[in-house]
């Protein structure tokens, strides 16, 4: 088949570390080629060069053969390479249309034609078998599903040849995820070139021909089947064999920590309740928006609640107040940890002791105490780098989440609340963060997870309790449940029965 992107001993050097230390890589017309790697194995920068927005310090890009325009982002994308990121970069308040159309919109002379426009994206929609997305609604209305959707359609506005995909599914539920997957097919059988990239091997295998690897900035496997054994790509990833993914489940449930009765915020929880033990570890899972986060924010007091009410120890904790909740033992990891988190230009000391100040003295902090508080917590959830004094921003997301735990081991939680702990990191990552949260739950913690992946609810929990529009709909008993019917139950009962013959 013809090659319609080729790199070729491709290096990246920035000041003090070389980024990328001669990558080869090509994809082939009609062909989803993955991209895998750890964090900072060199992807990102790898197709930020492909794009334009990085130029290489040496090696080669041909694009259909001929030499892609080194850091020319623009002209890149008018050569016909488009690349969407993990960040969606459309903007919330124009129609669809505008986003398809954003900087190259046609004109009738001074003037923009925005009927063109319209018949245009209407006609671009279509051919992604999305035509009910409309080209004048704003941007904002759209679930994620949609505004990826978009995002293709404005790359395919420029006649495109090679896409590269960023993590697309970071935010999406499985039943979003396969809708894009048809749309990625569809391109697929038109010619163009697709660069998946993401840190979910079961996408990989759906999705993918061929997989490259990279790790440390190197090229370690090349073009190999998608079908290649999880062990063996996650040795290409991280140079060792990880031997177990999910921890052994030795659950010794003891004393209920946690009662939430009759959780009620319309329109999105419709009366929930639920427990949560010493040492378990429950899972919340659920289709994107059938309410799991919100949830986790009702119990920590941090949105307001129409009814119900939150359990701690025997103690009822008072509504919309997270200053009584952390006081009584409750710690929240948000779902998004950089924007909810951590402040990223503070020091690993500064996160961690955040929800313990008070222990430090006052009206004086003492910083060396503080300081060898958090080096303890951040040493033994095994944080790389471990050194107190480093800046969040500069880690990578496994260890940016370990600081988030470190603040609540610190802060002696009983109960954690854990909104899609491992999102966004590699599978070397997940699976000591994995270890990390069996290890708490062993010791006395309870653990209540939220998770759009199945299989990390199925191996990582003792119990699964499935929700679907706001309310809980079913209890699993992980060690038994499988994947087809955790998705069976999430999913509206009309549609299960066709989910069922899909899955199987």
């Amino acid at each position: 088949m013809t090659k319609v992107l080729e790199v070729r001993g491709l290096t990246k050097e920035f000041p003090g570390v070389q980024a990328l230390q001669g990558v080869d890589f090509d994809v082939e017309e009609g062909e989803v080629h993955c991209l895998l790697g750890p964090n900072g194995s060199g992807k990102s920068t790898l197709i930020k060069c492909v794009s334009g927005a990085y130029e290489p310090t040496g090696g080669e890009i041909l694009f259909r053969g001929e030499p892609l325009p080194l850091g020319q982002p623009a002209a890149t994308l008018k050569r016909g390479v488009a690349t969407i990121y993990q960040e969606l970069d459309l903007v919330e308040d124009l129609t669809v249309a505008e986003s398809i159309f954003l900087a190259h919109e046609p004109r009738r002379g001074p003037l923009l034609d925005r009927e063109h426009m319209f018949r245009e994206s209407a006609a671009l929609l279509e051919r992604l078998g999305h035509e009910q997305i409309s080209p004048r609604v704003k941007i904002r209305q759209l679930r994620p599903a949609a505004k990826q959707i978009v995002s293709i359609a404005r790359a395919l506005s420029h006649d495109v040849g090679l896409l590269i995909m960023d993590e697309p599914s970071a935010v999406l539920d499985e039943s979003e995820v396969d809708v894009m997957f048809d749309v990625v097919r569809r391109l697929a059988t038109e010619g163009v070139g697709v660069v998946y990239i993401s840190h979910r091997l079961d996408e990989i295998r759906r999705i993918g021909s061929r997989v490259t690897v990279l790790a440390d900035g190197r090229t370690t496997a090349s073009g190999i089947p998608a079908t290649t054994p999880t062990d063996d790509l996650v040795a290409f990833m991280v140079g060792r064999k990880v031997e177990q993914l999910f921890p052994e489940r030795t659950v010794k449930a003891g004393d209920v920590l946690l009662e939430a009765r009759g959780l009620r915020s319309l329109p999105m929880v419709r009366g929930v309740t639920l427990e949560v033990r010493a040492g378990e570890i429950v899972g919340l899972g659920g289709l994107v928006g059938s309410g799991r986060t919100e949830v986790l924010r009702l119990i920590a007091g941090i949105d307001p609640m129409d009814e119900g009410k939150v359990v701690l120890e025997g103690r009822t904790l008072p509504p919309d107040n997270p200053r009584q909740a952390i006081a009584a033992g409750l710690g929240l990891a948000p779902e998004d940890r950089k924007s909810q988190a951590l402040l990223l230009d503070w020091s690993l000391t500064k996160n961690v002791s955040l929800a313990t100040l008070n222990r430090f003295g006052r009206p004086l902090l003492k910083i060396g105490e503080e300081r060898a508080r958090a080096h303890k917590q951040l040493k033994a959830l095994h944080t790389v780098p471990d050194n107190p004094d480093r800046i969040v921003r500069l880690l990578s997301g496994g260890n940016q989440q370990k600081v988030v735990l470190a603040r609540w081991l610190l802060r002696e939680c009983r109960v954690l609340l854990l909104d899609e702990p491992t999102r966004g990191v590699d599978v070397a990552a997940k699976a000591e963060l994995y270890k990390v949260i069996a290890d708490l739950a062993q010791s006395g913690i309870g653990v209540l997870v939220v998770s759009s992946e199945n299989e990390e609810l199925l191996g990582l929990c003792s119990r699964i309790l499935v929700m679907r529009e706001g309310e809980i709909v079913a209890e699993l008993d992980a060690a038994t449940a499988t994947e087809q019917e955790l998705l069976r139950h999430a999913v509206a009962p009309t549609d299960s029965s066709v989910l069922a013959e899909e899955v199987s």
